[in-house]
């Protein structure tokens, strides 16, 4: 590995990441082909957060914290920190004090695949975090690690400079070279959508809207009138 930090990354257009952020989580996921999302541990400290920045990469080792020091200097606002374990851990990496830093440079908020404290301070500050839990364990600053390389968090790569979409449903990573294409993909999903929201609350079922009757006949299921029927059914 190499213990470097990488002072300047390309980021995509401000329209493009905030369109995504728009679209949210679920629907970003959906529309670039059910890819790039965080494993499912990955959860809000707190409820009801919404935001989508530049990842600025942080490879730390277990325990260690010191390289998300580094990171804070390196970000730009509406950046959002995503950090990375050479190892797994638990330790609590993140806490108020870090979180004062992250607001007074712009930082949106912070994706770790490790743990968080002052969880309370956090909420009140307003400083939005998804972790993989929360740990009153502190760290320390010792070992080297690495600033905007690529990691793989949560089991999902993530390059510097890709678009971080987080809210309740979780964190969905876009490939920056893939933004535009994807948020195109996501605003014509969001428009299918729509009217079929405005059919199924008129009534009308997903089996019809989605012509599904006809598969689920090729596919073997036979529809019986009654209990009395399912006990003589020999299929």
């Amino acid at each position: 590995m190499k213990t470097v930090a990488v002072k300047n990354i390309e980021r995509a257009e401000k329209s493009i990441v905030e369109g995504l952020g728009t679209l949210g989580v679920a629907t970003v996921h959906e529309a670039q082909g059910r890819i790039g999302l965080l494993k499912p541990y990955i959860r809000p400290i707190y409820r009801h957060s919404r935001i989508s920045g530049s990842a600025v990469t942080v490879l730390v080792h277990p325990g260690d914290n010191w390289m998300i020091h580094v990171a804070v200097e390196l970000c730009l606002p509406g950046d959002i920190l995503v950090v990375a374990s050479s190892a797994e851990t638990d330790s609590g990496f993140f806490g108020d004090l870090l979180a004062e830093s992250c607001k007074a440079h712009g930082i949106l908020g912070l994706i770790i695949d490790a743990g968080v404290r002052d969880t309370h301070q956090l909420e009140e500050l307003g400083f939005p975090v998804w972790s993989k839990g929360v740990s009153s364990q502190g760290t320390v600053k010792a070992a080297l690690g690495a600033v905007n390389v690529p990691v793989v968090c949560a089991g999902q790569y993530v390059g510097p400079g890709d678009i971080v979409v987080a809210d309740d449903d979780g964190v969905v990573i876009v490939e920056r070279s893939a933004a535009a294409k994807t948020l195109d993909a996501g605003i014509a999903r969001e428009k299918r959508e729509t009217a079929k929201r405005r059919r199924l609350a008129d009534g009308e079922l997903g089996l019809d809207i989605d012509s599904m009757r006809s598969r689920l006949k090729d596919s073997g299921l036979v529809y019986l009138e009654n209990q009395e029927e399912y006990s003589r059914f020999d299929g």
